[in-house]
């Protein structure tokens, strides 16, 4: 048995997680496939945003400081969100209340309209590449639980750079989308 095949998996939490978007020296890119996510630290502002109420004063401003920090540096921040129509509840959220303000703090936030059209050959799994080198997959439950980060030791960049590249060919940007 090989020593890769005995290393337990690196999951990331905490500071471990938070310092890939703070050392990241070139580019951030996630792909988000899920319709649905069920995080607890945004429980509240979806209970509000169904509830029909504004959207609170500096919502999401620890990321947007985050992502102005890293494009001051002249760094990119790049996402791509697979939907499908109708919109689920989370991406009537997302849509309104998060991508906005991503997108305004520099965020370069894509949407990949699946509806009436077949997948281009995108993985199942959401991931976040960093500097072109580092791979962070985000594990879900089916209702959008999170489960875990895992770091991919000695990943098939490759492989992730292709299907970065099928995204950003395959989406628009969030200010010219109409899903």
């Amino acid at each position: 048995m090989s020593n890769a095949d005995t290393e337990q998996p690196v999951y990331l939490a905490g500071d471990n997680w938070k310092a890939h978007f703070r050392d990241f020296t070139s580019s951030a890119f996630r792909l988000e496939v899920h319709q649905t996510y069920t995080l607890p630290r945004e429980a509240k502002a979806l209970r509000s945003f169904l509830a029909g109420e504004p959207m609170p004063d500096m919502f999401n401003e620890d990321w947007h400081a985050t992502v102005r920090r890293q494009i001051g540096r002249g760094r990119t921040m790049t996402r791509a969100k697979v939907v499908r129509q109708p919109l689920t509840a989370y991406s009537r959220f997302l849509f309104a209340w998060g991508i906005p303000g991503n997108v305004l703090a520099g965020e370069d936030y894509r949407i990949l309209d699946l509806t009436d059209r077949p997948d281009p050959g995108l993985p199942a799994q959401d991931f976040w590449m960093f500097d072109e080198k580092v791979v962070v997959h985000l594990n879900y439950r089916s209702d959008g639980t999170e489960i875990n980060r895992e770091l991919i030791r000695d990943p098939d960049i490759g492989m992730y750079l292709a299907w970065r590249d099928l995204a950003l060919r395959s989406s628009v940007p969030f200010r010219g989308c109409h899903a």
